[in-house]
């Protein structure tokens, strides 16, 4: 099965192969567009699926709705085995696929290398404020055994930390790129001035956590190159779901909108690469 790829050669931009084959070439190739990456966050294949039909260029996979779906906590190290066995799902769709992989579930560079051989064109690796040293050592090997993946190093600086420092993050940001990242996630970093001073002091692309009240264009315009929606669209679905329930039990008006048996049905049918149900 041949992957699928699209060949954008638009002003501003280079041919996906400039940065490596198939799928993770066309990823990378994604960060140097004109336009920033927004990057939808999926949590099972059906929700993925139904990203893809709406015409989003990458799918991303949330760590909180993976988790949770299957009854454990973000970040607690214990869902690798689905992390996996999803991706392994999500990689049949017709678009680059970035997984997150928490702290890389004790043998970040084992997943990469798994989670690449499945065709997926990206990971997301967190430091969870630990040690930049021995963080920059796991990207380093991550991206020797894994050279084509996308690497997004996410720092906890403004996640976590009670005091976010942003000498901190540039410092940490700048490890991780020497030792091979291909981009910077600092998720909970708002302030545009803080934004617009990371983008100048990293030389890969920088990625945010989309908040409530961003503006795309308004991040765009301080150089950031990726959007990602992280948890929020897991978090809207539960809103959803519990609302429309409410409104069932207590005879209130169901929301319009919601898409029919037979078009779910399709989303698991008709998306897969080389299905025919996609152009």
């Amino acid at each position: 099965m041949q992957p699928f790829c699209r060949e954008d050669t638009s002003a501003g931009t280079e041919p996906f192969w400039a940065y490596g084959v198939g799928m993770s070439g066309e990823f990378h190739a994604l960060h140097r567009a004109e336009s920033p990456l927004l990057l939808p966050n999926a949590w099972d294949f059906a929700s993925a699926a139904a990203l893809v039909a709406e015409g989003f260029d990458a799918i991303g996979t949330t760590s909180l709705g993976v988790a949770v779906a299957h009854g454990e906590p973000d970040a607690a190290g214990r869902t690798r085995a689905q992390t996996v066995e999803l991706a392994s799902r999500l990689v049949e769709l017709p678009r680059p696929i970035s997984v997150d992989i928490e702290l890389g579930f004790g043998a970040p560079a084992e997943v990469a290398e798994e989670l690449a051989e499945l065709g997926v064109a990206g990971i997301n690796l967190e430091d969870g404020l630990g040690d930049p040293g021995h963080q920059q050592e796991l990207i380093g090997e991550v991206k020797r055994r894994a050279p084509d993946l996308f690497l997004n190093a996410r720092t906890d600086t403004y996640w976590l930390g009670a005091a976010p420092s942003l000498s901190d993050t540039i410092d940490r940001a700048a490890r991780y790129v020497a030792a091979g990242a291909d981009g910077i996630f600092v998720p909970g970093m708002t302030a545009a001035e803080d934004i617009r001073a990371l983008v100048d002091a990293v030389r890969v692309p920088v990625n945010v956590l989309f908040q409530p009240g961003m503006d795309v264009e308004g991040l765009a315009a301080l150089g950031v190159r990726r959007v990602s929606m992280g948890s929020l669209l897991y978090r809207a679905a539960l809103h959803g779901a519990i609302t429309t329930a409410r409104a069932v039990r207590d005879g209130s008006p169901v929301a319009a909108g919601v898409p029919g048996y037979s078009v779910v049905q399709d989303y698991v049918g008709g998306l897969r690469r080389g299905s025919g149900g996609f152009q």
